[in-house]
């Protein structure tokens, strides 16, 4: 690469700087995408795509075992190849990936594998696989996501103790798991092996499992563990682990007292943290909110040059609020009058069933003011039925005197593909009637979402309304 100058500079292509490193290109801005390993980031490369595709694939195979309830007769023995699951899982990597640097390279924007330093409000150091290259740049953009929290006792480093990446690429089926955590990354890589044989256990330190999420989809995610067979433990802290002749033990603290978990792996989900250290933020001044980079409604940071998108900048640590940000971020580089006002960004955890949320949930709304709430149950959605999967609620919860959509939650299957509906309708200040009286096709899982709408003011057809 012979240029040196640049009017911006990402320095990450992940979910947040690849698509800024795009919109960039297509406003003509002269841009350098620097990444310091793979295409894509955590989240295409070991992150949310390998995740789903394995969850899938688990969901799959136990879809499978149940043929029987619609009549299909399975001969023979249903199992897992891990090596050729592992082989599918890298191929779907490998497509999104290898486009990532495509689009790139359409929008002509340069690209250059190294780590970057932040030495001036305009220039950054790059390590390469040729030594170091130095550039400068109008406008820098930090995008370099985060990591998985380390706790102690429990060093990555050691071939039992996996992270979420190491967890993704396992050759085996464990016999017996433990997960640390029960948030949403636990839940999910856990309740995906256990679904393809492993005997896992849930370490919670917490008094409830998914704190923050709505109490009705934690109480039937619950279940559906207890069923799976997943032995979930809260208020317990885990203490150590040592080595035994038939693989490890996991010692744990529990309100009874000590306990010692038997087991093969053990997989640590506490959260992550950004990776923020060794950018030279000190030399430049940068100032920190915590953990995350102090950032305005625009992404930038106290250095006016300088911006912070994704992980790294401030919550929620999700993909797809790092995608809106370095899509804003690239406007705002391209002197568009664009800030940070999103009213919200919704949450989803791909558990069975999944759980999805936008807007304030029952409890959040309830602290604010009166609202009214409708529910719906699967079980009353002809194409849950249908699908064989009536486990799960549609609830929409509205302001009280406007019926204004204040927050919707979904928890059951396709939970994750039924929530952008709902999305919109914050956006737009949507009120229930908006939703409501929009015709919704007949037979769909969609319409679940129009019924609950109607139900928070006593309109539902399919279900008895509540005074």
């Amino acid at each position: 690469m012979s240029e040196t100058h640049f009017q911006a500079i990402v320095i990450g292509a992940g979910p947040g700087g690849y698509p800024c490193g795009i919109r960039l290109g297509q406003l003509k801005v002269k841009t350098l995408v620097i990444e310091k390993d793979n295409w894509g980031g955590v989240c295409l490369n070991v992150g949310c795509i390998p995740s789903k595709a394995l969850i899938t694939a688990a969901k799959k195979f136990e879809d499978i075992q149940h043929a029987g309830d619609f009549g299909i007769t399975v001969t023979g023995d249903v199992s897992i190849d891990m090596g050729k699951l592992q082989a599918w899982k890298s191929e779907v990597v490998r497509k999104l990936t290898g486009g990532v640097a495509t689009l790139l390279k359409a929008n002509n924007v340069e690209r250059l594998i190294g780590t970057a330093t932040i030495v001036g409000p305009n220039e950054v150091s790059v390590q390469t696989a040729e030594g170091e290259k130095r550039f400068t740049a109008e406008h820098i953009v930090i995008a370099t996501g985060s990591r998985p929290i380390e706790i102690p006792g429990f060093a990555f480093a050691d071939g039992p103790v996996l992270d979420s990446t190491k967890a993704l690429a396992l050759a085996e089926i464990p016999k017996r798991l433990v997960v640390i955590g029960g948030g949403y990354i636990g839940l999910e890589l856990g309740g995906m092996l256990a679904k393809i044989g492993s005997k896992v256990t849930v370490v919670e330190a917490l008094p409830s499992l998914l704190t923050g999420f709505d109490e009705d989809a934690v109480k039937l995610i619950a279940r559906k563990l207890k069923k799976a067979g997943v032995e979930v433990l809260l208020s317990t802290k885990a203490l150590g682990w040592e080595k035994t002749d038939d693989g490890i033990v996991v010692k744990v603290g529990t309100p009874k007292g000590e306990q010692a978990i038997p087991a093969d792996y053990v997989l640590v989900t506490v959260g992550r943290f950004p990776n923020s250290e060794n950018l030279g933020l000190e030399a430049v001044g940068i100032q920190k909110d915590g953990r995350f980079i102090k950032v305005d409604e625009q992404r930038r940071t106290n250095v006016p040059s300088i911006f912070a998108i994704g992980d790294v900048a401030c919550q929620p640590m999700l993909a797809h609020k790092a995608t809106y940000e370095g899509e804003l971020v690239a406007e705002v580089i391209a002197g568009h009058k664009r800030v940070y006002d999103a009213r919200t960004v919704p949450a989803v955890v791909f558990t069975d069933p999944e759980v999805a949320i936008a807007g304030l949930d029952e409890a959040q709304a309830r602290a604010k003011g009166e609202i009214k709430v409708g529910k719906v149950p699967y079980g009353a959605i002809g194409r849950a039925i249908t699908h064989g999967e009536t486990d799960g609620f549609y609830k929409v919860i509205v302001d009280a005197k406007t019926t204004e959509i204040l927050g919707v939650t979904i928890c059951g299957a396709h939970a994750s593909d039924l929530i952008s509906e709902a999305a919109l309708a914050i956006e737009m200040h949507a009120e229930a009637l908006d939703v409501g009286l929009t015709i919704h096709p007949h037979p769909t899982m969609g319409e679940g979402v129009m019924e609950a709408a109607k139900a928070a003011i006593g309109e539902a057809i399919h279900i008895v309304n509540k005074p």
